[in-house]
């Protein structure tokens, strides 16, 4: 395995690449973008989430993923999780100045998805609830709650999520919605702070 990091405190960019014998992937985050993505992982369902969660979060967001799709999505959903999180962190760097803590409720006709997130660095993840349906089109439903947890462990993230519904794909698509709104929310710069927001002195 390798990996490369290159980040830009200043403008809150990163880029990251990572190789296995399961996947290489390669993704460039801008925290403070328009929303822009462009996503190839091979899964449809696995872009548009991806895609949404750019527009939603407004964060621009390139993800190619050469997975091993021939045995599941696991290690492609998984390992894209994993990258995007540890970009999450490069960007934030020393997290200066950020809000710290958001909570989201997002619905999708049915379905409603809620998420709490503290940008704490201490990786910890809940979630609560199941999946209508196992499968969405090529995209286990599972791996939706993984994603959630492979990104809160490698981007340091405190992470509380919650879903219910009727449609695997409407419950799906809103949890990601909620979780780019609330990690939107929480790593706004807020203008009265200059310090790290915690009494520690660092995240």
């Amino acid at each position: 395995m390798s990996d490369d990091a290159d980040s830009d405190a200043t403008s809150r960019t990163a880029a990251v690449s990572r190789e296995t014998a399961e996947t290489t992937i390669e993704v460039t985050l801008a925290i403070d973008g328009d929303g822009d993505a462009t996503v190839d992982t091979g899964v449809g369902f696995f872009d548009h989430m991806l895609e949404a969660f750019a527009k939603h979060g407004l964060f621009d967001l390139t993800v190619n993923c050469d997975g091993d799709l021939e045995i599941d999505d696991h290690h492609t959903v998984e390992d894209v999780a994993i990258v995007i999180g540890d970009a999450f962190s490069e960007a934030l760097g020393d997290k200066r100045g950020i809000v710290r803590y958001a909570d989201r409720q997002v619905p999708l006709d049915e379905a409603v998805a809620g998420v709490v997130v503290d940008v704490s660095g201490r990786p910890y993840f809940d979630f609560d609830g199941e999946f209508s349906q196992e499968q969405i089109g090529d995209f286990t439903s599972d791996m939706a709650r993984h994603f959630g947890y492979s990104l809160a462990m490698h981007a340091g993230l405190t992470l509380h999520t919650e879903i219910r519904g009727e449609n695997a794909h409407h419950e799906a698509e809103a949890l990601f919605k909620a979780l780019a709104r609330a990690l939107d929310d929480a790593t706004r710069v807020d203008p009265r702070r200059s310090d790290t927001p915690s009494t520690k002195g660092e995240l």
